[in-house]
């Protein structure tokens, strides 16, 4: 099966013990599907990039990955947007952004039928609360018809709410887009802290419930150390980890948990085995600092079944 991941690349300066800066690249789909290809899964990743040398070297790191490039979009004379991780001593993380004119805001303006019809035949899209920030409410209108054209053909759409209050006006307008790309998500995997803040929810079930109510068939709601509740086929499964570790940096672990879920529901696995695979992923990946680790780390039992593994 296809994936393609849409959104946006950001260059970042993550913080190392020591106080100082390391400079990658980052951002939260383009995470999910860094991991998803290393898991074997064959992904494109989507958005829109300048002609500057930065965007040439992400180019070039996602290609090393085994990330597909052919349906990025180069926009002459931009420069893709940046971001700065700063952890605090529990290894939780702020971020700070300069990213009003990258070109990924552009994407659903700037790309032609042909795009769109190309990524209509794609077995999977994801996306997140980020992604839907970047556009304006023409680009949105695209995005959804793209959606529909997905699903109509047979492939699903996977959507992390991922809710960053800094990239919208206001939460009235979040809380609007979110409720209008709802109806057509299969597999939406939110952290619940976000939904809280976004939504107002009292608690997990409150989350499931109106995920359900907004025609989600599968959901899987995100807890940090908690683990997580899956919702599918009619059944509610609470899904702790194999085991809590102490976090260096929390960057990605979500994106990281997606990814495993994902890849492991393609594989065949069931909504149960699928989590543990998202908990042993992120478990590896927050004991390092930044958003990717590297391959050495990844985990070699992500798809065993079972809590003990």
């Amino acid at each position: 099966m296809k994936v393609a991941s849409i959104g946006e690349c950001m260059i970042e300066f993550s913080q190392t013990p020591d106080g100082a800066f390391r400079r990658g690249f980052g951002g939260d789909t383009l995470n999910t599907a860094l991991y998803l290809s290393r898991l074997g899964v064959e992904t494109s990743y989507v958005t829109a990039l300048g002609d500057d040398a930065l965007s040439e070297a992400m180019l070039a790191t996602w290609r090393s990955e085994g990330i597909r490039t052919d349906l990025v979009l180069r926009i002459a004379g931009r420069l893709p947007g940046l971001y700065m991780i700063e952890r605090d001593a529990r290894g939780e993380r702020t971020f700070l952004y300069w990213r009003d004119r990258a070109p990924a805001r552009e994407l659903f303006e700037r790309a032609d039928a042909s795009l769109l019809d190309r990524l209509a035949q794609f077995d999977w899209l994801y996306l997140s609360g980020i992604s839907l920030s970047l556009y304006g409410d023409n680009g949105r209108a695209r995005l959804r018809e793209l959606l529909a054209s997905t699903r109509q053909n047979g492939g699903k759409v996977a959507f992390d709410g991922n809710y960053r209050p800094r990239g919208w006006p206001d939460r009235i307008a979040a809380r609007r887009a979110f409720e209008e790309i709802l109806p057509l998500v299969d597999l939406a995997m939110p952290t619940f802290e976000d939904e809280q803040v976004l939504f107002d929810d009292d608690d997990v079930r409150s989350c499931l419930a109106r995920l359900s109510a907004a025609g989600v068939g599968e959901i899987v709601v995100k807890r940090g150390a908690l683990g997580c509740v899956v919702r599918a086929g009619g059944e509610e499964i609470d899904v702790p980890p194999p085991r809590v570790v102490q976090p260096v940096d929390t960057t990605a672990a979500g994106d990281s948990f997606n990814a495993a879920y994902l890849a492991a529901r393609i594989r065949g696995a069931a909504p149960r085995e699928a989590a543990f695979a998202g908990h042993r992923l992120a478990g590896a990946v927050i004991l390092s600092p930044g958003a990717v680790i590297e391959r050495d780390q990844m985990p070699k039992d992500i798809f065993n079944s079972g809590e003990a593994a």
